[in-house]
């Protein structure tokens, strides 16, 4: 696997010698080296790498990475660049965003531009199958990410959490630090945007809080690559 580097470090080190981490580790090492895994090994941690923990102001909670090729990059929601397709539930992301900021629909799925603004876009499983969703859950993974989720209830600054479904907001009892946000909705994806995702206004709720705790708010619009 990826190293992890910087802040981050020291916060999950502990976590690496664990039994749980040992075990994990050598699952998700033959399952690279026997089938095909996504996301590729060395963008596992992408999200730790592009958003330091001195720098999260935002959290987003996915949960598997994409199972189909040249989708995951390491990455909650967002797809390479060079996808010629957006997954819906980011489609329907971007269309919650045109109607509470007027951010227009851009012609990529690449939210990098979002991670290197203090968005950790983390999902709480780092690998997957190809073609098998959910085939690393229940490994390890939901342990390690819970020690990140933790780092960051830690950091004494405002920091808001947008927890999409009921197993993102699953993690809401961890979330104990007086000083975040914590706001909920319904995923995003087709089969849940329309229960109250859609019209949840998190994108401008977010940067009035970061403003109002004198933070600089995100700047959300994903620019256009063509």
């Amino acid at each position: 696997m990826a190293a992890i580097t910087g802040d981050w470090l020291a916060a999950v080190q502990p976590e690496f010698k664990k039994p749980y981490y040992k075990d994990l580790y050598r699952f998700v090492a033959q399952e690279y080296r026997t089938r095909q895994i996504f996301p590729p090994p060395q963008d596992i941690f992408n999200a730790l790498h592009l958003t330091p923990l001195k720098k999260v102001k935002v959290v987003i909670l996915g949960q598997d990475p994409y199972h189909n090729v040249h989708q995951a990059h390491g990455l909650s929601f967002s797809v390479p660049a060079d996808q010629p397709d957006i997954p819906p539930s980011l489609v329907n992301i971007y269309r919650e965003l045109h109607d509470d900021l007027g951010c227009r629909m851009p012609d990529n799925g690449n939210l990098v531009p979002w991670a290197k603004q203090g968005v950790l876009l983390l999902n709480t499983v780092l690998t997957v199958r190809a073609h098998e969703a959910g085939s690393h859950r229940h490994r390890g993974w939901e342990q390690f990410t819970d020690a990140i989720i933790e780092a960051v209830n830690g950091q004494d600054r405002p920091i808001v959490y947008m927890l999409w479904g009921s197993p993102a907001q699953s993690k809401a009892p961890m979330l104990t630090n007086p000083r975040h946000l914590v706001l909920r909705a319904p995923h995003p994806s087709p089969l849940s945007a329309y229960r109250g995702f859609f019209g949840c206004r998190h994108f401008s709720t977010c940067n009035r809080f970061l403003e109002e705790h004198g933070v600089e708010p995100v700047n959300w619009q994903i620019p256009n690559i063509h």
